[in-house]
């Protein structure tokens, strides 16, 4: 495709610019045009199928070389963030391929800042099937900077989560995973919207100066396509759990609010929590209540002010949790 493009427009215009674009995971006229012969590539990532080749073409390459003045490279998030954008604007849906064209056009202004110029994004196909949507939709604001993920250290005492939650102010907290490991600190996951790159390291030494140690994992793709998922396990230290389901209304500042009123008498053993865009939160929670307290504990739930569903003998947790 932009062999073509390419020969056309510098037949007609040769003073535009042609600018390729690749995913990062199958690159081979990136590595091709930077040493100047065809590069083979050992493996190709599939995400964008539509350009996952091994080696271009022996004539594509020749006209590339005249033709084409850069490549650039963008991430599968940043291809995600593109995907979006183009549904924004048009409400038609792309396929990765098909949305490469704006995720660099993107690349290229954060990087060149241009101003007074004309800049054009090929849209090319559609092949896009419902399952892959869901990644698009988990990835696409990583790519937009417009959420990040950290791992971040808290003590592991009652009321602890409140506190780290109103460490970072209003932000919206997009995801909260956490599972007691040890009585002396906890390793939480979490989620947080943001509005930059900039942004999202401003927040990560926010939080290391006020004493949590925090681990930015935006760029981490293991934690963003397994850990993510598998936070949690068995907790050999828990005693006396007891597990609930709860509900409240999505809109910034409701997880703090939900955590204010659990307060802190019982210890949180487990927590997860999504943000999915619906009008309703839900949320997973698992205190550590002694026997001594379980009526105590059922009549505090009753004056919460939040839907919940005690789950005592939910086959998934005692298979995989408890």
């Amino acid at each position: 495709l932009i062999a073509g493009i390419g020969a056309y427009i510098k037949a007609v215009q040769p003073d535009v610019r042609v600018i390729g674009v690749e995913p990062f995971e199958a690159d081979a006229m990136f590595q091709s045009m930077a040493v100047g012969k065809r590069v083979s590539l050992e493996s190709v990532g599939i995400f964008a199928d539509g350009v996952a080749v091994r080696e271009v073409g022996e004539y594509t390459m020749s006209v590339a070389q005249s033709t084409v003045d850069e490549v650039i490279r963008v991430s599968n998030d940043e291809i995600c963030a593109a995907l979006k954008d183009i549904f924004d604007d048009t409400r038609s849906i792309m396929e990765p391929a098909g949305a490469l064209s704006v995720a660099g056009l993107k690349s290229y202004v954060a990087r060149e800042e241009p101003r007074g110029e004309h800049l054009i994004a090929v849209l090319s196909g559609a092949n896009m099937n419902f399952d892959r949507l869901r990644f698009v939709a988990e990835r696409a604001e990583l790519g937009e900077s417009r959420e990040a993920v950290f791992a971040v250290t808290i003590p592991e005492r009652a009321g602890a989560f409140r506190d780290f939650c109103a460490s970072i102010g209003r932000r919206v907290i997009t995801e909260f995973n956490y599972r007691l490991s040890s009585r002396a600190e906890a390793h939480i996951f979490v989620g947080v919207a943001t509005q930059s790159k900039t942004d999202a390291q401003d927040l990560a030494e926010q939080l290391n100066r006020k004493g949590y140690e925090a681990v930015d994992l935006s760029n981490n793709e293991i934690a963003k396509l397994h850990v993510r998922h598998m936070v949690g396990g068995r907790a050999p230290d828990v005693t006396n759990e007891t597990l609930c389901r709860f509900e409240f209304p999505e809109r910034p500042g409701a997880l703090m609010q939900f955590l204010d009123r659990l307060g802190g008498r019982w210890n949180i053993s487990l927590f997860h929590y999504r943000n999915h865009g619906a009008d309703f939160g839900r949320v997973l929670v698992a205190f550590e209540v002694p026997e001594s307290e379980r009526d105590e504990f059922a009549a505090f739930l009753k004056i919460l002010g939040y839907p919940h569903h005690p789950e005592p003998d939910n086959k998934a947790y005692s298979l995989f949790l408890s």
